[in-house]
């Protein structure tokens, strides 16, 4: 992973005691104050964009804003108060997908039962994140793996953005085919997206929330706007949430069908968050405090499920924050209170249309593709399971079963042309559970 070899600041060692967030200098606390504001602004445009993808999974919008508010601002006072490190508390993006397009739409779950699976895989998470075995699954998992995770899940927000944007539409004869630029939602989406990756090269503080706010000026001026939706942003609610909060459910959802889904969020969960954990923490400086930040992480998870939103992770904007300075459990904190501020521009959120939500996801699946030159291609028996997952997630639309193809077909052709010492036992053991996870799917 990234930064692994920088070495620690100063400040950071003066920070690194048991209680970091404690006895503070008055630069300190202007330090943490400006990290935890930066770390707000770069992950905000994440509410309007998580309640979008919730959306599709048929949670109200409305609904979707607010467990994605109250999901960040809590995960962020528990990171702050349990894990004292400046990391962010976020529904991840990527996992959401998941959610959506994998549990709800492709494997048939309601909206009810998936937030079921991500409370259990919460607990799941917490059990893992209370022993050593969260520390041998950080270097069990071949880095080039890990790396190719990332650039899949990349690759799937990108289709997902460009068909939220209708750039792309279903075609009987070629499977996917380019919308005219003509349309006004196209257009806009393009446009979006240049803007964004304009603003974000040249380093323009809150990059991406201007971004979406310049989208949704021009959606409007281009009139790619559904008119239910321009004629409905003064009417936020929150009886809505009373539909949403604590209705998670079991009911109905075959057994088998419930494993399946259990184990596979469950992993990508664990999976994504401790290499994000871990990368962020070595940039922080604060590899002390890794068990501690995994365990506030899980215990988020668990609460994702009953607030009613899709899993949170430690967000990769969260080095926006510690290259800011950030450095204890204040900064995160200050984020999650900033979060709770939003609830005052809740109307506005809502008419944000998804011509300015998608070109979002496809930047965001931009920044993860750098991961790809840590792959070694050359050795097949490394690049092609990573070939594997970074081609399957997307094109199977499955971020568990391309995960799933890229490490047995790892365990595979290491033993097959005699490596196989060179792989740990326990990923062995991960990659037969994966096998079970397919067995599963056809019984």
């Amino acid at each position: 992973m990234v930064h692994q070899e920088r070495k620690r600041p100063s400040h950071a060692k003066e920070n690194a005691s048991s209680n970091p967030a404690v006895r503070l200098n008055p630069s300190d606390w202007r330090r943490e104050l400006l990290a935890g504001t930066v770390s707000f602004f770069a992950t905000v445009y994440i509410i309007i964009v998580n309640s979008s993808i919730l959306a599709d999974a048929g949670i109200p919008q409305e609904a979707g804003i607010i467990a994605t508010v109250l999901a960040s601002a809590i995960g962020c006072f528990i990171m702050g108060w349990w894990g004292k490190a400046p990391l962010i508390i976020a529904p991840g993006m990527g996992i959401n997908a998941m959610f959506t397009y994998t549990l709800v739409q492709g494997m048939g779950l309601t909206w009810q039962q998936a937030l079921a699976v991500t409370a259990i895989s919460g607990i799941c998470f917490i059990a893992i994140s209370m022993t050593s075995l969260v520390e041998k699954l950080r270097t069990a998992i071949p880095a080039s793996l890990q790396e190719a995770i990332s650039v899949g899940i990349g690759l799937m927000l990108v289709l997902i953005g460009l068909q939220k944007g209708g750039v792309i539409v279903s075609d009987r004869s070629s499977i996917i085919a380019v919308q005219s630029f003509a349309d006004p939602g196209v257009l806009v989406t393009l446009l979006t997206l240049a803007l964004t990756c304009i603003l974000y090269m040249r380093k323009v503080p809150g990059n991406l929330l201007l971004a979406i706010i310049g989208g949704t000026v021009l959606a409007y001026l281009f009139g790619a706007v559904p008119t239910n939706a321009s004629a409905g942003g003064g009417g936020f609610s929150w009886s809505t949430y009373g539909d949403v909060f604590g209705q998670l459910t079991v009911k109905g959802l075959p057994v088998t069908t419930l494993i399946v889904a259990v184990f596979s969020l469950t992993l990508v969960i664990v999976f994504e968050s401790v290499g994000l954990i871990n990368a962020q923490l070595n940039m922080s400086g604060r590899q002390e405090r890794f068990q501690r930040v995994v365990q506030a992480n899980a215990a988020t998870v668990f609460l994702s499920g009953i607030l009613g939103t899709s899993p949170t992770v430690s967000t990769v904007e969260a080095a926006a924050g510690i290259s800011s300075g950030g450095r204890t459990g204040w900064t995160s904190i200050v984020t999650g209170v900033l979060f709770l501020l939003t609830f005052i521009a809740m109307p506005v959120i809502t008419l944000v249309p998804d011509p300015a939500v998608a070109p979002i996801l496809i930047f965001i699946g931009g920044l993860m593709m750098p991961a790809v030159r840590n792959i070694s291609f050359e050795r097949l028996e490394e690049g092609l399971p990573a070939f594997f997952i970074i081609a399957f997630i997307p094109l199977m639309h499955s971020i568990v079963d391309g995960i799933a193809i890229g490490f047995i077909s790892y365990a595979l052709f290491h033993l097959a042309v005699g490596k196989g010492r060179q792989v740990k036992p326990l990923f062995y053991i991960i990659s037969l559970l994966f096998v079970m996870h397919f067995v599963l799917q056809t019984i």
